[in-house]
């Protein structure tokens, strides 16, 4: 079970976040391909869904456990390792 703040819960019902499996928020939280520390303290975390082809973003609180808000993200562009 994914710990969520009452914004996620919200946002959730929305028909564009209907579709984000529980699955892929995980794999975003524990296996990134990507992460950035926001200035307010949150965290971004990127992952591939496969099934979707797009990047999915995590936004998690300072706590690294908590998901804040989850979107695919159609702008990001994956660094170069």
């Amino acid at each position: 079970m994914v710990k969520t703040t009452k914004y996620f819960d919200f946002t959730k019902g929305r028909e564009d976040r209907k579709i984000i499996k529980q699955e892929w928020i995980v794999s975003a939280m524990e296996h990134p391909i990507d992460e950035e520390i926001q200035k307010d303290g949150r965290i971004r975390r990127w992952t591939w869904v496969k099934e979707e082809s797009k990047f999915l973003r995590v936004i998690l609180l300072e706590d690294a456990k908590t998901v804040h808000n989850a979107f695919f993200d159609r702008s990001y562009k994956r660094k170069k390792d």
